[in-house]
């Protein structure tokens, strides 16, 4: 099986590259570079002639902008996965695509009710928007297609635009009884291993279904509603921090405000490809700090 990846050169994308190269049904994976820009601004017609010369059995779209103005958000986001479409029902109509959505697509969602599929989505930022019409246009496709709508990222190598890998910078370099600031920690969030994220994806591009196509969406999350005061805590006592952490207004994330709870129902993940997560928080947070 020969697997065409977009999006390979970014943290999750380079989990998803191992994963596939280490699974014996994947034969050929063959990463596109740039992915991000390319599909934000490439023409149908050119990236037809791409997928054409590359007869992929299957295609991952790991592309994708968690910040920019509205053109870049948009562009990447939204019309990236739209011309994808278009150019692979085009050039190779039977391959099976899998796309990485987001939680932000659901927005606020109801307390203390794990979040299904079949959930109202209401995104409550720029970034939400974006994804969830990018996803749209997978889901609404002719295509074999799925999205994994996944919850928030966590594991070694998180960016620093995220809270857990900009936390993990600052506490390598903090005066050990100093400050560190970070945004308001009350919200509650599903927290999901980048490399259980890429497991997901492994097993979404090589599952076959007796009974006809994948699920057009499936959640892919930690399954657990976690503070983010309690994921903050855990990466300062694994740091043996002595200082304080303050919380700022100013610094909340424009992707996740307006957002207090949020948690997954995997289980249509479980039923379709056989998959749950398997590490626990407490074991990506100290995979975290190990790192480097």
């Amino acid at each position: 099986m020969r697997v065409v990846l977009f999006g390979g050169t970014g943290w999750l994308g380079r989990q998803v590259l191992a994963e596939l190269n280490a699974g014996p049904e994947v034969t050929e994976v063959v990463p596109v570079p740039r992915a991000a820009a390319e599909l934000g601004t490439a023409g149908v017609g050119d990236l037809a002639g791409l997928l054409a010369s590359l007869s992929p059995d299957a295609v991952v779209n790991c592309a994708g902008a968690v910040a920019g103005d509205a053109l870049t958000m948009i562009g990447v986001n939204a019309r990236g996965p739209a011309t994808l479409c278009a150019a692979l029902a085009a050039a190779a109509p039977h391959a099976r695509l899998v796309h990485l959505g987001s939680a932000g697509e659901y927005g606020a969602v109801a307390r203390d009710v794990p979040v299904t599929e079949s959930a109202p989505t209401c995104p409550q930022g720029l970034y939400g928007a974006s994804k969830l019409a990018g996803s749209l246009a997978v889901a609404q496709s002719a295509l074999d297609a799925v999205v994994l709508r996944v919850f928030n990222v966590i594991g070694p190598g998180a960016p620093a635009t995220s809270l857990p890998g900009r936390l993990v910078h600052e506490l390598r370099t903090a005066d050990p009884a100093g400050v560190i600031r970070t945004g308001t920690l009350a919200a509650v969030r599903d927290f999901v291993d980048a490399r259980d994220i890429a497991r997901a994806v492994a097993l979404a591009v090589t599952t076959r279904c007796p009974d006809g196509a994948l699920p057009r969406v499936l959640n892919i999350a930690g399954g657990r509603a976690v503070p983010v005061r309690a994921l903050v805590e855990g990466l300062v006592e694994a740091a043996g921090f002595d200082g304080r952490i303050e919380e700022a207004a100013e610094l909340d994330s424009a992707r996740s405000s307006g957002v207090p709870w949020q948690q997954a129902d995997v289980s249509a993940a479980d039923r379709a490809l056989g998959w749950r997560p398997e590490l626990t928080l407490a074991q990506s947070l100290k995979d975290m700090w190990a790192e480097g």
